[in-house]
């Protein structure tokens, strides 16, 4: 959530900047300052008669004793009067206040200057790209045939059991989803991430700390009974842990990773480009999360950018880095960096991480500040995550990118974890 301070001292930066985004703010804004100057006059005008309820309330004592009984029946008929009319402008207020608060919430986070514009991922600006695509070879099939082919993965069985999108992973095709997550949770603790194992459901105030609601709930799996959401990705239960916490200068930067299944329902996703392991609703994904000082987190964030290419690299797949455009940014994010990777049989890029700062915006939400002892006061602090990795477009990469006569050569940083370098 923008800082209501910054709007109204920035009113035509912050219309400025969305605009990136294709949000056309100038109208929330305007009634933001408005609603917020209503809510100040209720405020005011409530302290002003509650200051003058006590002062004849006060009176009441002396005039009583002074025999000035007359008086002081008019002053209790005047303090009744004052509670009658504070009593009135407690509705107005809360009013007021749910109507600001709910068009803040909906206000999108501003993108840093570097983002460039456009409409969608078509125009995400392309900062890296590795010279070792790929060919494809006359007799290279895609994941799913592969998949069926050495027994990995079932996912009619999957459709059966649940529905489209909630693949039976079985045999060396649920090693490999094992091997994958030790690897990932291996490498982000040797990078000094602390392995955390949150809950799968969140509550709501989960849901709008890190601001997937109001924006995502159609997005998420809902149980009404319990009002509770599965997660969507591990940033939501992991960022939460600090939700409501003043926290020590000392204690940043705050680095925790995660292995979770993701669920998201995805609305509207349909043909080729969901086939197989392209698009799910349920996925197993190890995330990075960082709580840094504002000043240093896109120092933290090239950092985990690094950090997320090193594991593309130890896996030998073929990568691009691309800087996403104001039409394809999250809500939430301030700047974000994806990383694709090349999947060979269906000569296409697939994405297999976010890395995102999000400043400030998550962090007031969640009421989440440090004490800055410098300065002498409570800060907010910004918030960063990552995916690192999403596993469902690694396996399909891997799987086509390294198929041969033999079967499935794995990489080297694997064979431990499987027990074999070859699946045939």
């Amino acid at each position: 959530m923008l800082n209501l301070k910054f709007i109204q001292e920035n009113k035509e930066t912050v219309i400025e900047r969305l605009a990136v985004k294709n949000f056309d703010a100038r109208e929330s804004v305007e009634k933001i300052i408005y609603l917020d100057e209503q809510r100040r006059k209720i405020q005011q005008e409530s302290e002003s008669k509650q200051a003058e309820m006590n002062r004849v309330a006060k009176e009441i004592g002396a005039l009583m004793k002074n025999g000035q009984k007359e008086e002081a029946e008019k002053a209790r008929r005047e303090t009744a009067e004052l509670k009658e009319a504070i009593a009135a402008l407690v509705p107005q207020l809360n009013d007021v206040t749910a109507q600001l608060n709910e068009i803040l919430l909906r206000l999108p986070n501003m993108p840093h200057t570097s983002v460039p514009r456009g409409k969608s991922e078509a125009d995400n600006e392309i900062v890296k790209i590795v010279d070792n695509i790929p060919q494809k070879h006359e007799n290279d099939v895609p994941h799913w045939e592969l998949a069926k082919k050495y027994d990995l993965i079932d996912f009619e069985t999957g459709v059966k059991i649940t529905g489209a999108g909630f693949p039976l992973y079985k045999g060396l095709g649920a090693r490999l989803q094992r091997a994958l997550i030790n690897f990932f949770l291996d490498e982000n603790i040797k990078a000094g991430y602390q392995e955390m194992m949150p809950p799968l459901m969140v509550n709501a105030d989960s849901g709008y700390g890190t601001g997937q609601l109001p924006d995502k709930d159609g997005q998420m799996y809902y149980v009404n009974e319990d009002k509770l959401y599965l997660i969507p990705t591990a940033e939501v239960p992991v960022t939460n842990i600090y939700r409501d916490m003043i926290l020590e200068a000392d204690q940043l930067p705050i680095k925790n990773t995660a292995y979770t299944a993701c669920f998201r329902r995805e609305a509207g996703s349909y043909g080729k480009d969901v086939r197989g392991l392209n698009r799910l609703h349920q996925f197993d994904k190890v995330e990075i999360v960082q709580i840094t000082k504002p000043e240093v987190s896109y120092e933290a964030l090239d950092g985990m950018v690094k950090h997320v290419e090193g594991l593309l690299i130890k896996l030998g797949l073929p990568y691009r880095i691309v800087r996403l455009c104001g039409g394809d940014i999250s809500f939430t994010s301030a700047l974000t960096y994806d990383f694709e990777v090349y999947s060979k049989a269906q000569e296409k890029w697939l994405e297999v991480s976010s890395v995102s700062n999000f400043e400030d915006f998550q962090a007031n939400r969640l009421k989440l500040r440090f004490r800055d002892k410098e300065e002498k006061k409570n800060r907010m602090v910004h918030t960063l995550n990552g995916s690192s990795l999403a596993l469902p477009r690694i396996v399909a990469a891997l799987l086509e990118n390294n198929q041969c006569a033999e079967g499935i050569r794995l990489p080297e940083v694997l064979h431990a974890f499987m027990g074999t370098d070859l699946i045939k």
